[in-house]
């Protein structure tokens, strides 16, 4: 009897040394192992099939400069003061970039949702922040490699000359562009119930958006009316910030306004992370 009492008593002690009450969160302020985990597995579920994930994308953009190359700038066109195969080129990249900053993020929940492992990043003791963060940073990943492989690509072509205008530009718009894509993924995944949903919103919104946002031309040519609604569409202030940083020019208007277009850029991926953030932790369409 007093073997057993003194047992339970050495139990008693190790429990209360090792394991705090039930209730009392063991995990304070950022779960920085957890969300590291969760950057990982995401960055090493792309670069697994990175053939399709990486490489592929920098062909199809390298074949929409090709086909734009040939088909308008013959005779030594010039837009905003360079060669048109030039003007064109980093519209494509950063138009690569987010539209895989969106395959991406979008991917992450709806594949746990149709697969029934929605589990294995819903029970880990990561908060709806960290659970963003870790999607969101590595759609960023991938957006940035597949910014750098389309750049090399680019370079590759003989017409097309890649300066440095302004860096801060480059890296500022390249960024937010990727991340306001992550973002909009990652709703979409919450969204979705399958990928005829995320395919919808890929064919029906990033598609148009993407392409009628000034990649291939200056939105001067335009009608004022049609004008308007390029400058309505964020994924114009995105190309049109990034081409500034390599061509310094740009149809968004002066220094000024491409700064203004920065802050405003921010304040609008801002806005879309506080959104997401709260439909995350509502769980709606997560928890059953």
């Amino acid at each position: 009897m007093a073997d057993e009492l003194s047992a339970k008593s050495v139990s008693n002690a190790v429990s209360k040394a090792n394991f705090a009450p039930r209730g009392v969160p063991i995990i304070t302020g950022v779960n920085r192992v957890g969300l590291l985990a969760l950057y990982m597995k995401e960055v090493r579920r792309f670069l697994k099939v990175q053939t399709q994930t990486i490489w592929a994308p920098a062909v199809t953009t390298l074949l929409f400069l090709v086909i734009f190359t040939v088909a308008l700038g013959r005779g030594g066109r010039e837009v905003l003061g360079v060669e048109f195969a030039s003007f064109v080129a980093p519209g494509l990249i950063v138009m690569g970039m987010m539209q895989n900053a969106f395959a991406n993020s979008s991917f992450s929940l709806l594949s746990g949702k149709i697969q029934g492992t929605i589990i294995d990043l819903l029970m880990p003791p990561l908060s709806p922040g960290e659970l963003m963060a870790g999607i969101v940073a590595a759609a960023v990943t991938r957006a940035v490699a597949v910014g750098c492989t389309v750049a090399v690509a680019m370079i590759l072509w003989p017409d097309v000359t890649l300066g440095m205008e302004h860096a801060w530009a480059i890296v500022w718009f390249g960024l937010m562009g990727a991340i306001m894509l992550a973002l909009l993924g990652l709703a979409t995944s919450i969204w979705a119930e399958k990928f005829d949903h995320n395919a919808a919103i890929t064919n029906f919104i990033i598609a148009p958006l993407s392409l009628l946002s000034g990649t291939f031309y200056v939105i001067d040519n335009l009608a004022p009316a049609f004008q308007a609604v390029s400058r309505a569409n964020p994924f114009f202030y995105v190309i049109s910030g990034f081409r500034y940083g390599f061509l310094g020019e740009s149809d968004i208007g002066t220094s000024s306004a491409v700064i203004a277009a920065a802050a405003g850029l921010a304040m609008f991926n801002l806005l879309m992370a506080v959104a997401v953030y709260f439909v995350l932790r509502s769980g709606w369409k997560l928890k059953s």
